[in-house]
């Protein structure tokens, strides 16, 4: 067994990890109050980052999903909401065009995509339609050459920087999951809105929206795929990007450690620093061990995904896993810092509320429980 890195993984990790720390890190408080990273976005696109684990036909870099899943740890490390900004542009946005589009779709959608000149956005979740996918109830359909949309979406990434939004919509009533259908749709067309949710608990420098189709017509050539097969699509893409989030869940873990570590140090209570202390350097050696376990989780699934053999299974541990663990080491940082941990000025109760969302996001943790479940045979 390798545990090392190759020449060109490593080389991701560095680049990303001295960009993060000299540019991201020290605008990370500006996100945290509501501030989109477009410039980031911008500078990553220089860097031929946005289309990172595309082929270079189509602007991409060549890369494989374990580099893709490295940057996007190191991004979140120093600020979530430019992490799940990246994250969702390349495994929500990019990747079903990619995985399903036809050669035209990929050179008009995906090549923009990969050069950063838009963002990257899909559009699955409703509001009656979260865990429960396959009862979507946004419907497309046919009128002359055109698909004509109704139905709304919500909690949908960078849809208010995009130029077109992937959607999901029944186009075959009575199917069920079998009847869903994925689009493209341009963020231009007459009866699209896209409505911003700012209210949020955190990720407050992401974009989130809600998105409402009202006899929204695109043409039938935006169809992805096959007619029927979106829920099929979208269930392979959401476990790739499963895995991304796990590597979320390690950063935001890696932050929350490296925090309370160089507070710890520095913290003098009763004669001595409090990392002397047992009750706070056994804190610290849990966090420690944990993120090493998320992190080999999340390396071996895209690993799997590399060499093309199954990891659905290894995708949803490790983000049940290290989304979980992100939220329990945030919690120990917090309590670590005592009373400055519950102090914006301090950053571990952003790390808090960040990290709860990757709980939730691309699969619920009682939905991945359910799905390792299956596949054990349960």
């Amino acid at each position: 067994m390798d545990f090392d890195l190759s020449p060109e993984q490593q080389m991701v990790m560095e680049t990303v990890r001295e960009f993060a720390d000299a540019e991201i890190a020290p605008v990370a408080g500006e996100m945290d109050r509501g501030r989109f990273p477009a410039d980031i976005m911008a500078r990553l696109a220089e860097m031929d980052l946005m289309g990172l684990c595309f082929p270079e036909e189509y602007g991409g870099a060549g890369g494989d999903y374990l580099s893709y899943c490295l940057a996007v740890e190191e991004i979140t490390r120093v600020c979530a909401s430019t992490g799940i900004t990246f994250e969702a542009h390349i495994s929500l946005g990019c990747m079903p065009i990619h995985l399903f589009g036809n050669e035209e779709q990929k050179k008009r959608y995906l090549v923009p995509l990969c050069r950063g000149e838009t963002m990257g956005s899909f559009g699955l979740t409703e509001p009656g339609a979260g865990s429960d996918a396959g009862g979507t109830q946004t419907t497309a359909v046919v009128d002359g050459d055109s698909w004509v949309i109704n139905g709304s979406k919500i909690f949908i990434t960078n849809a208010k920087y995009a130029r077109f939004v992937t959607i999901t919509a029944v186009t075959e009533r009575g199917q069920g999951t079998r009847g869903i259908s994925a689009i493209i749709v341009p963020t231009d067309a007459p009866g699209f809105t896209i409505r911003p949710l700012t209210e949020k608990m955190g990720w407050h420098g992401s974009n989130t929206n809600e998105l409402s189709f009202d006899n929204v017509r695109v043409p039938l050539e935006n169809l992805v795929g096959k007619r029927g097969e979106g829920f099929k699509q979208f269930l392979i893409v959401l476990d790739g990007g499963r895995i991304a989030v796990a590597a979320m869940g390690v950063g935001i873990a890696q932050a929350c450690l490296n925090a309370s570590l160089t507070y710890a140090k520095e913290r003098v209570q009763f004669g001595q620093s409090i990392s002397r202390f047992q009750a706070v350097s056994f804190k610290l050696a849990d966090m420690a061990t944990n993120i090493e376990l998320a992190r080999n989780l999340y390396y071996k699934a895209a690993w799997l995904r590399d060499q093309g053999r199954p990891y659905k299974k290894e995708a949803a541990m490790a983000k049940l896993f290290a989304t979980e663990m992100a939220t329990r080491s945030a919690l120990e940082a917090i309590q670590i810092h005592g009373g400055y941990g519950c102090m914006k000025e301090f950053p571990v109760e952003r790390y808090l509320r960040d990290a709860k969302i990757c709980e939730i996001g691309e699969g619920t943790s009682e939905v991945q429980r359910l799905l390792i479940a299956r596949l054990l045979g349960c």
